[in-house]
């Protein structure tokens, strides 16, 4: 099938593979019609689906399937776990109080009852759907776009680096959605009385510190976020790449969907595990920031220590964001197969040698 040159992308093939294999080949100009349907000889493409109704890769369909994927991915996933978040913010407010895991669901329990363990749910829903649209739909954009700049030969040289300023730009765009309202989920979860969810919690914030006030913890957030999140994509195709390498004698290609999806789960938990040590001490200022109006960074380090901030509530965000991170990408690639797009992820085949085009 010829394509017209408009419709040509350059891109490494190791981003990702298909459910039968692709085939890369060397084009040339082998159209009858005009000079502009030819493909340039002496370059790399990945054919667009030819089935009716199948999306083509990077084309607007995609991203567009990419950011529905991530507003399931994340907005379902954190409201699942809105207990464990809030028993997690309460031990980083006041550790004297909730001094474990299971006293802290004790103490919610018996002063706020079962219904307690849900209060921010929406907030929780809104805000980390908002993030997970741009964090997954903008990190394929930025990976695609930062693939071209480098070229086919650095793009898969330099793989690892892609993937962390990829997911470190859409990040940095994903927290300006997710920060309005995980002030106010925060707010919401460690003050109780202070409000019953995002629609009367959300006017109370703004009356009492202002619309900027919303933002007060972006830079703590970002600081939380970027390395997590950086954490997040660069691992996870680190580690399904070497699962596949290593782990599973058939190719992926040749893999059925429910264990490629099954990968995607194991790869995604192991980087969860990676993602909460990084970015936990960030985390422990957000809350600490959200919590206590007019409080700084240093009212933070004085009041928690060092040592506070990177332990105090670990384990327990260890639980939760590896069992999240695993989640978020089994939904992801669950809903990318639903539409008829490949997995993420994958090993890199052998780099293929380019011939010039002959005259």
């Amino acid at each position: 099938m010829a394509l017209s040159s408009d419709r040509q992308s350059l891109i490494p093939s190791f981003l990702y593979s298909t459910s039968k294999p692709m085939n890369l080949h060397k084009t040339a100009a082998h159209s009858t019609s005009t000079p502009s349907a030819s493909a340039p000889s002496g370059g790399f493409m990945i054919q667009s689906p030819s089935e009716p109704g199948k999306i083509e890769m990077y084309s607007p369909q995609f991203y567009a399937a990419c950011t529905v994927g991530g507003i399931l991915s994340c907005g379902l996933t954190h409201m699942a776990v809105t207990p464990l978040d809030l028993v997690k913010c309460n031990m980083q407010i006041d550790p004297a109080k909730y001094k474990s895991i299971s006293s802290g669901f004790g103490v919610l329990l018996k002063e706020q009852g079962a219904r307690g363990f849900f209060r921010g749910w929406v907030p929780t829903l809104i805000g980390y759907s908002g993030q997970g649209a741009c964090k997954f739909g903008f990190y394929e954009f930025f990976k695609k776009y930062y693939s071209d700049l480098a070229g086919p030969e650095n793009a898969a040289k330099y793989k690892t680096l892609i993937y962390l300023a990829g997911s470190a730009s859409a990040e940095v765009i994903a927290d300006i959605a997710l920060c309005p309202f995980e002030a106010v989920k925060v707010r919401v979860q460690t003050q109780p009385g202070f409000a019953r969810g995002l629609s009367d919690g959300l006017p109370k914030f703004v009356r009492s510190e202002g619309a900027l006030g919303l933002y007060k913890g972006l830079v703590p957030l970002w600081g939380r976020q970027i390395p997590y999140t950086m954490m997040k994509f660069a691992s996870f195709e680190t580690i399904v790449e070497n699962i596949y390498k290593h782990a599973i004698p058939t190719p992926k290609n040749e893999c059925s969907k429910s264990l490629q999806l099954g990968v995607s789960f194991a790869g995604g938990y192991v980087a969860g595990v990676f993602c909460a040590i990084v970015s936990h001490p960030a985390d422990n200022l957000v809350s600490f920031l959200n919590n206590a109006k007019g409080a700084s960074v240093g009212d933070a380090v004085k009041k928690l220590g060092v040592w506070g901030l990177f332990t105090r509530g670990l384990p327990l965000r260890i639980v939760m964001i590896g069992t999240l991170t695993g989640a978020q990408w089994g939904i992801y690639d669950a809903f990318k197969v639903f539409v008829g797009l490949p997995t993420t992820g994958g090993a890199a085949p052998a780099p293929v040698a380019i011939e010039p085009a002959k005259v």
